[in-house]
């Protein structure tokens, strides 16, 4: 296992992310998305651990804070230091009725983390990460709030996730003019099946420093191995097809995870996760299991290596088909060609 720094933070947390939306789900979405209880949460955790994970996600809308709940007492059910691990978190959802119930204004934010401090039995959150972008709240009000819960101590550093890149890009232009706390990470999909993170967000996020997490990093088990051409395995895309996939394009990616899988006598799973891995903007990808057996397989990817001809025929099958401005931007970006001039 190896550790990243979180953006220009600080913050030091391991390649893989152990992801907890499969604890606690009951009926509904969170259900079918996992129903793992303390005990089998608790196994996997420490598996993590053993691992060399130190870094652990969740959300206070995942099964209606369960996930937390089990989260924080699997920690505490394993003797775990508080301090020997990252915790994340976040906020946006609904959480009860009515028009405050949701979203990132102030008052949300700040009722809401103490309830999710409460559920995690923990007195600080190290990643505390807006879930989504709320067109009714201003983001100066959003940044307000973090970064008094940072002076405060509660929570240590301060994330977004499923983000524009120019809403992104708003907020760390906000946050450094006004003093506030800086954006360590953006937690966003980006898998070698749906590379469209690479046409603006990637590029800002490299730009400003500011680290990425990678959710779904098998395309809500598009990846797996279960899916091909010829027939579509079970899983949970069969009651949640969830994110979206261009299937055809994404059955070419499959084929050729498959033949490298197959020489290196891995598992496709196992190489989709490594190409991430092999991105110089990925800080951590965040993964999730149902099984012991799945988070095993899933945490051999940190030992698969690429040859630079196996990157290359991997991005190939992959690329993004060209979009306005990217194709004139590269076709332009010749004429600084030659030696850099003198200053």
């Amino acid at each position: 296992m190896r550790y990243n720094q979180l953006g220009r933070s600080g913050l030091i947390v391991s390649e893989l992310c152990l992801g907890t939306m499969t604890f606690g789900g009951e009926g509904g979405m969170w259900g079918r998305i996992g129903q793992l209880q303390q005990e089998e949460a608790d196994a996997l955790v420490k598996a993590a651990l053993d691992a060399g994970i130190n870094f652990f996600d969740t959300a206070n809308v995942y099964a209606e804070g369960r996930s937390e709940r089990i989260l924080g007492q699997a920690l505490k059910n394993l003797g775990v230091a508080r301090d020997e691990v990252v915790v994340a978190t976040k906020v946006l959802g609904r959480m009860h009725d009515g028009p405050n119930g949701a979203g990132a204004s102030r008052g949300h934010i700040l009722a809401q983390v103490e309830k999710s401090l409460e559920r995690l039995g923990t007195g600080h959150i190290d990643l505390y990460q807006i879930h989504g972008f709320d067109t009714a709240t201003p983001i100066e009000e959003t940044l307000y709030a973090l970064d008094s819960l940072v002076r405060k101590g509660v929570v240590r550093y301060i994330g977004l996730s499923n983000w524009a890149a120019w809403q992104v890009m708003k907020a760390v232009g906000i946050a450094a003019a006004k003093d506030y706390a800086s954006i360590a990470s953006l937690q966003a999909y980006y898998t070698i099946a749906g590379r469209d993170l690479e046409r603006e967000v990637i590029p800002m996020l490299q730009s400003e420093g500011v680290g990425l997490m990678v959710w779904s990093p098998l395309a809500g088990g598009f990846l797996s191995g279960k899916y091909t051409r010829e027939g579509e395995g079970e899983g949970r895309r069969a009651g949640f097809d969830f994110p979206p996939v261009d299937k055809e394009r994404g059955y070419d990616v499959v084929d050729v995870l498959r033949a490298l899988a197959e020489a290196k006598g891995r598992s496709v799973a196992q190489l989709a996760l490594a190409w991430l891995l092999h991105q110089k903007a990925v800080s951590s990808v965040i993964i999730g299991a149902k099984r012991p057996d799945q988070l095993a397989d899933n945490l051999g990817a940190v030992d698969v290596e690429f040859s630079p001809e196996e990157l290359e025929r991997l991005d190939a099958v992959s690329k993004l088909p060209a979009e306005y401005p990217g194709w004139m931007l590269e076709r332009q970006g010749g004429y600084r060609g030659g030696p850099s001039p003198r200053r």
